[in-house]
């Protein structure tokens, strides 16, 4: 028996955990890592369950290639010749700009993913780019980008420290959080109330979260944008602003808020006028507070309007960017610094002509990309550890449009409901196979900290690593061909970071000699030396070798107050007012007058679950972890429905088990995402298929700033089953 350590990859917590195993390799135990300096032994039912995950026998271990309707193993030097066939051919016919590439979520907690990402999509040259960024947290990337000139410039509550925590959208004791890495969130909150904190909830549900609370005060769901709009109206109004930073537009942000007084905009959002009165005399008069939303307000009609009025509200309230309010991350490596100003729509899609954010277009375009004929559709597709046939708006149009791309090539370890549209599939390693760094999610860590997880299991010999697969592909898709080594990509990448440190002033290499760097670099892989020349060049001079002497992770401190290492406008303050978001404020204006649909469709989180990749595990699966359609008792009642009901919207329907609850707010149904399994080879799985709520999902209607999908406060209708 021995024992290892890693960092958990299965949700955005990055909790340490303590492993287990026999002579065999077999994962016996997985438990908290007590000296963890972050999580402290925190463990939730998905980390504990990592070992069998990792052991799934579902699993592909070998490339697939499909012929006709029938797939086969193969060698993977068969599979990348196979795939440069393939890519060569749709571009030799149709050029570049008919390949597209899809990066899907658990790219965020890759090490690969992080890193090979940008360069794979560079290769294949092409515009066509798509994330699961568009149907998540686009809106705040936006906002972030508009308002500080980073799209990364997120801030996070200061857990911790903060006396007052007003939380929106969000439901952290089953997410874990989500654009916040807190582990151990659950504790954090109650450590928050432990010392007179105050937590109040706002959401459509009466989530675990919101129990855990001192207040939950229900929303119609898509509205919050109103409320928060109610709370500026109120701060201007009452003269309770106390902005502690460099801002503009401060006038400007006073007019818009004239037309939103609580009393205008509590029959909209169902929150009484009083009560929006007294959240903001209460953020205003806490020693330190902060306003916090997610997912359930990012993913609606004015998803990119609210994440802007969360920071607005911190801003007026005093607390941007300090102790006890909403701070930023400073992470332990290198991080570039934007040398233009943001910007979006630097181009547009074909079809409909929906503006690019981050380099992206929204994946809600991207069914029409592939169906529509002309010069530019998408013919070929690099699909990159993605399922959204499950995940995407429109899913069932995605499932029949990737019936018709001539290639499709996917890095996945499964064959689902997505990938079984592809020509060749390339089987990532397992978990204890690969080295582990969360490059991403550390940015919106509520304490800075930095761990590194070396493979516990060799590879199989031959077997590429993760970070071979997507090199390969980026030579392949580069035109090198698949027989050109991937460790030259990582030369190269590696070369032009270190020349542009030793040119940068300032840089920990000023000066220096690049090939005298790389020579000292350390690391099994050319993903692990550029990881340690990321780490030499960030901000604490920390190293590869020196993660692995801590190898339970090193606590790099509290945050602290760094607002003028972030800005990157042009004038060097916030912009409080981007234009792009004032226009944005006239459509919502607009909709003040118009009348809410009967019943709208939300989605949940599972505690259990992350979207559509961990239904195969057998104890991860049932109890509370179901397909359900949550519905408050008197909706049932006054519809006359049964155990099953009708859900029909603009976009589909469906039949699906009812679940009476009080949890839930009259006129809101919710259906969790991520279900609906067919066509798959995992087992697990196929037993709880469950609906793709995405079938509901009309993705005709985005968020128009940000391109993101609208999944929260779809108006359906409800009928006998």
């Amino acid at each position: 028996m021995r024992t290892a350590h890693r960092t958990c990859p299965l949700c955005e917590a990055v909790c340490g955990l303590r492993l287990t195993l026999d002579d065999t390799g077999h994962v016996t135990s997985v438990k908290g890592d007590p000296d963890d300096p972050f999580s402290k032994g925190f463990i939730c039912p998905k980390g504990a369950s990592l070992g069998r995950l990792d052991e799934d026998p579902d699993r592909l271990g070998v490339p697939m290639i499909r012929t006709g309707e029938v797939w086969r193993e193969a060698s993977w030097d068969e599979a990348f010749r196979t795939v440069e066939e393939g890519l060569k051919g749709v571009i030799d016919a149709h050029g570049r700009r008919s390949l597209a590439v899809y990066v899907g979520n658990p790219n965020a907690h890759s090490m690969a993913g992080a890193l090979y990402g940008t360069p794979l999509i560079r290769a294949l040259g092409t515009r066509n780019v798509f994330s699961a960024s568009t149907a998540d947290q686009m809106p705040k990337h936006v906002s972030c980008g508009l308002m500080l000139g980073d799209p990364l410039a997120i801030a996070v509550p200061d857990l911790d420290r903060t006396d007052y925590l007003l939380m929106l959208g969000a439901n952290p004791l089953e997410s874990n959080g989500s654009l916040c890495t807190a582990p151990d969130f659950p504790g954090r909150l109650k450590a928050l109330r432990g010392r007179g904190g105050r937590l109040v909830i706002v959401d459509p549900r009466r989530t675990r979260t919101a129990a855990l609370a001192d207040e939950h005060l229900f929303v119609r769901p898509g509205t919050d944008a109103y409320l928060l709009f109610g709370i500026v109206h109120t701060l201007f109004a009452e003269d309770l602003t106390s902005v502690g930073v460099e801002v503009n537009g401060l006038d400007e942000v006073r007019r818009l808020a004239e037309d939103f007084a609580p009393e205008t905009v509590a029959p909209i959002c169902g929150v009484p006028a009083a009560e929006i009165v007294r959240l903001a005399r209460e953020l205003a008069a806490a020693p330190t507070a902060a306003v916090y939303a997610r997912i359930g307000t990012c993913t609606v009609e004015f998803g990119t309007v609210t994440q802007w009025l969360v920071d607005v509200v911190n801003i007026l309230t005093g607390n941007f960017d300090r102790p006890g309010g909403v701070m930023f991350a400073k992470t332990a490596v290198e991080n570039g610094r934007r040398s233009r100003p943001y910007t979006t729509g630097r181009w547009h899609s074909r079809v409909r002509g929906l503006p690019e954010a981050n380099g992206e277009l929204p994946v809600a375009t991207l069914a029409d990309e592939i169906e529509t004929p002309g010069e530019g559709q998408v013919r070929g597709l690099v699909m990159v550890a993605g399922n959204p046939v499950l995940s995407a708006p429109g899913g069932p149009r995605l499932d029949a449009a990737f019936r018709d791309l001539e290639f499709m090539v996917c890095v996945d370890p499964y064959l689902n409901e997505t990938t079984r549209h592809a020509n060749v599939i390339l089987p990532p390693p397992r978990v204890m196979q690969s080295p582990h760094y969360d490059l991403s999610l550390l940015f919106v860590a509520v304490r800075n900290y930095a761990r590194f997880s070396p493979p516990v299991l060799p590879l199989e010999p031959g077997r590429p690593s993760e970070a071979e697969i997507m090199a390969r592909l980026t030579m392949i898709a580069s035109g090198q061909g698949a027989d050109a080594d991937p460790a030259l990509l990582d030369e190269l990448i590696l070369d032009q970071m270190l020349r542009k440190a030793a040119e940068t002033p300032g840089s920990p290499m000023e000066g220096g000699d690049p090939a005298e760097l790389r020579a000292s670099l350390d690391g099994g892989s050319g993903a692990e030396m550029r990881l340690d020349a990321m780490l030499r060049l960030g901000p604490y001079g920390l190293s590869l070798a020196t993660l692995l002497a801590n190898p339970h992770g090193i606590d790099l401190g509290a945050l602290e107050p760094r607002l003028t290492e972030i800005v990157r406008t042009a004038s060097g303050r916030v912009e409080l007012a981007p234009p792009r978001l004032v226009e944005d404020v006239a459509r919502l204006r607009g909709r003040l007058t118009v009348p809410p649909a009967e019943i709208v469709l939300i989605g949940r989180r599972h505690l259990r679950s992350n979207n559509s990749w961990l239904h195969n595990v057998g104890p991860l699966v049932g109890g509370t972890n179901r397909c359900t359609l949550q519905i408050n008792p008197d909706d049932v009642s006054r519809l006359g429905l049964g155990e099953h009901a009708v859900v029909r919207s603009a976009a589909g329907e469906l039949v699906v088990p009812l679940e009476p609850t009080d949890t839930i707010m009259p006129g809101v149904v919710s259906l969790p995402h991520g279900w609906g399994h067919a066509g798959t080879s995992q087992l697990v799985a196929a037993k709880h298929a469950g609906v793709n709520a995405n079938a509901l999902t009309d993705d005709s209607i985005v968020d128009v700033p940000s391109g993101n999908a609208v999944f929260n406060g779809v108006p359906v209708t409800l009928g006998r089953a």
